[in-house]
């Protein structure tokens, strides 16, 4: 099938829910609480479960729908990889919600929640939290980034592959993340490090694409951490000038990973304001 094609039914494997999207890729979703749809769309190196915590709290006023995005978890993926095809993914997801939702994307899922609402497939609101869109000489160029990410996989250094996405593209201490190798997660990040290359093609660049942005024709709500570094901000800065009409919001006192407890309110105030 070619993108564009609307999804097939859903069903269900091993007690997720299944929906396909528009390529035929299974792409697995869970749905939990109750209330107008939620559907969240993670970073990198993220599945499903790492919606539960701010799932939790939006749970209360929400049914909140979280994915595994392809080549993550219980979900497809069919080559050749494509941005687009991520866009389809959501809209299938939204799909299965009902055809329209609110959607909460962070890091690079902020790409896609971005593209998939400048192509009217369904989003209601929008809150994009810090995406990282490199806008200025202070970060690696994403192309630099890829290229590195490619050399580790294809000579199966999955670790490896970890390693520059932690210290070159997320600016992470290399102590820090020599720590972090010996953590449990690692081996959890290791299955899924070939996304890597998706999430860094998603990147693009340089500059925010401004044109594509303007077709946003949804309430729009881009946040920020207070910590984060001065790239985070000025891609926020960035995508709030491209997007009509457009707010920024800063949780103070957080960085890229903000506390659900406090993200999840201001959540719900913008969705159901």
């Amino acid at each position: 099938m070619q993108n564009g094609t609307p999804p097939s039914p859903g069903g269900r494997i091993r007690g997720m829910e299944i929906v396909r999207s528009a390529d035929g890729t299974t792409i697995a979703y869970e749905r939990t609480g109750s209330g107008p749809p939620v559907v969240v769309v993670n970073g990198a190196l993220a599945d499903r479960a790492a919606t539960a915590p701010i799932a939790a709290v939006l749970g209360e006023w929400f049914t909140v729908f979280a994915f595994d995005r392809r080549g993550v978890g219980g979900s497809g993926d069919t080559p050749p990889y494509a941005v687009g095809r991520e866009v389809d993914d959501l809209a299938a997801v939204i799909g299965a919600a009902g055809g329209s939702a609110y959607v909460f994307g962070h890091s690079s899922g902020a790409f896609i929640a971005l593209e998939t609402a400048a192509r009217g497939l369904g989003v209601d609101k929008l809150v994009v939290y810090e995406p990282p869109y490199i806008v200025d000489d202070s970060h690696e160029s994403s192309d630099s980034l890829l290229d590195a990410v490619r050399e580790r996989l294809a000579a199966g250094d999955r670790s490896g592959a970890l390693e520059v996405f932690f210290v070159r593209a997320v600016q992470m201490p290399a102590p820090v993340v020599e720590q972090m190798k010996s953590s449990p997660a690692w081996a959890g990040m290791e299955r899924m490090a070939h996304t890597l290359e998706y999430n860094l093609m998603i990147t693009g660049g340089p500059g925010v694409p401004a044109e594509r942005l303007a077709a946003v024709g949804v309430p729009t709500l881009v946040m920020l951490g207070g910590d984060s570094p001065p790239f985070m901000a000025a891609a926020v800065r960035d995508v709030v000038a491209a997007v009509p009409g457009a707010r920024q919001q800063i949780l103070a006192g957080q960085t890229h990973r903000a506390d659900p407890k406090l993200l999840a309110p201001a959540l719900r105030d913008f969705y159901l304001a």
